[in-house]
Parts: structure tokens; sequence; C-alpha cells
């Protein structure tokens, strides 16, 4: 264990055996929210070959059960290889230090995205009634990283999950609440996953955004290319209402607009795209 994870625990008995597996528990205060497949299957191959390596941490509740503190991926993993039991040290932890430990349990292991940490930080603060100097202090981390984090949860949760998907870096979601507006924050968002722009890419492009010298990508519609007028026609004739085709201002991306007048209109148009071949063939 940790030299900070260990200083973090409050002294008392501390046991080091094998429990069940089914007598175990997660941690309902666990900040990690995303637990990758691939990685699970990868970790639960290794316990398979080397068992695990690392006891998980636990706390005793009553009947015979026990609550995670820290190591709930290793607790998956073990339960896929079916293990029936698995290490872990047992140790008196108050309510009040769960969410702590476990947090730092992650950030030192590393597995923690950028908004599930944020999350966390925000947690701490709200339920223990702590400044972000002594969250930083607690956690072994600067007040300004911490603040940077807490800043994030101030974007769109669409925006969000993209930096929880990997999608977009921190980095770029920093540089996006340089934004004022909303709307330019997820059109260059957008911009960001489809045309792979990097974090100092973005920082310019915001500045021009910001200067007024560069705008983010609106719709159009793409009146003079022959093939968007084809393919509006055609799925006209399929769909027997109104279609427009919108394209990005830079040629990435875009939408269709279908227009219906009532609800059997849209349900009719439901049952044409659900069967499009059918449809088609019997018209």
């Amino acid at each position: 264990m940790n030299a900070l994870l260990s200083d973090s625990l409050s002294p008392g008995s501390e046991d080091l055996k094998e429990i069940d597996i089914d007598q175990i528990e997660p941690n309902n205060l666990q900040p990690r929210t995303r637990f990758d497949e691939s990685r699970l299957n990868e970790l639960a191959q290794s316990i398979m070959v080397n068992g695990v390596v690392q006891p998980i941490l636990v706390r005793k509740l009553n009947n015979e059960r026990y609550q995670i503190v820290a190591g709930e991926r290793r607790w998956r993993a073990a339960q896929r290889t079916g293990l029936d039991k698995i290490p872990a040290v047992v140790r008196d932890v108050p309510d009040d230090k769960m969410l702590e430990l476990a947090l730092i349990e992650n950030i030192q292991r590393q597995e923690l995205n950028a908004i599930e940490e944020a999350h966390a930080y925000k947690r701490l603060i709200e339920t223990l009634g702590l400044t972000q100097e002594t969250v930083a202090q607690r956690v072994g981390r600067d007040r300004t990283f911490v603040t940077n984090y807490l800043r994030l949860l101030r974007l769109p949760e669409d925006i969000q999950q993209l930096v929880e998907e990997s999608k977009i870096s921190m980095g770029h979601a920093r540089a996006l609440l340089g934004l004022d507006d909303v709307s330019k924050q997820r059109s260059l968002a957008k911009n960001i996953v489809g045309q792979g722009l990097s974090v100092r890419e973005t920082e310019r492009l915001i500045k021009r955004i910001i200067d007024g010298t560069a705008t983010t990508p609106s719709l159009q519609i793409k009146t003079e290319d022959a093939n968007f007028r084809a393919a509006e026609t055609k799925l006209r004739r399929l769909l027997g209402t109104k279609v427009r085709i919108l394209s990005n201002s830079n040629g990435l991306g875009g939408k269709i607009e279908i227009q219906y007048y009532n609800d059997e209109d849209l349900q009719r148009i439901y049952e044409v795209l659900e069967n499009p071949l059918t449809n088609v063939s019997s018209g």
C-alpha cells in the first residue's frame, strides 16, 4: 500500500485475510463510474496467471459482510476468473473517510478520468464541507490543480461525456471553457473530434473566435452540389415528404431534416425508415 494512502487511514486494527468474494460489496461512494470492459478482461487474465498481487482494502460490516474501500476493479476482475476468495486488508474506516480514501487510491493508481476526479472533489467539498485548499492537501494535490478540475463541471454534460470517453482530452476541455457560448463550445467540440485537432490548434482557434477573426462551423444547404441535390430527391421520393441535407461549413458532417405534418405522418415515415427496402419495392 502506498505511503499517502497508509497515512490517510486512521490508526486501528488491521488484518490481512482471504475473504469470500460473495461476502464483499462495492463502495457506494466509489468515485470511479466507468469500468472499461477490455481492461477488466485483461486484468482478469493476469489474475488467472499470477493471482491477485495486491490485496484490496475493505472494512467490516455487520453479518460477516465487508465493503470495499479501495480495489473494486481488482474485485470485479477476480469475479470474472471464478475465484472463490480474494486477499483483503480489513481496516476500521469511518464513514467520513470512505470517499476520501477511495479517491486517493484511484488518483494514485491513475484510474480516474478527469470528469470522475472532478466529481469526486466536488463530493468531498459538499459532503464534508471542505475547502478546495483542504481537499488539495488531503489528496496530495495543489489547490490550483483541484480548481482546474472543478471548472470542468461547468461544461455541458455532452462535452463532459466526450472527456469521459477519451474522445477529447482534459486540455481540450479546459480550452473550451474559454468560450462563454455553450453552442460554440459544442460546435467546436465536434470539430475537435471530427478533425482530430490538437490542444494547441484548439486554443489558437478559440483565440480567433474570441477576437472575431474566425467562427465556429455553421450549417448550410449545399444547393450548388449536384450529389447533395440528387440525394435529397431520392430521400423525398422514398419518404414522401420534404427533406433537406445541411452540411457544416467546414465540410465535416451535418444533419438531415425530415418534415412531417402530423402524428400519422410521423408514424408513416418511421415505418418507411424501419423497412426501406420493403417500401421501395412495394412502391
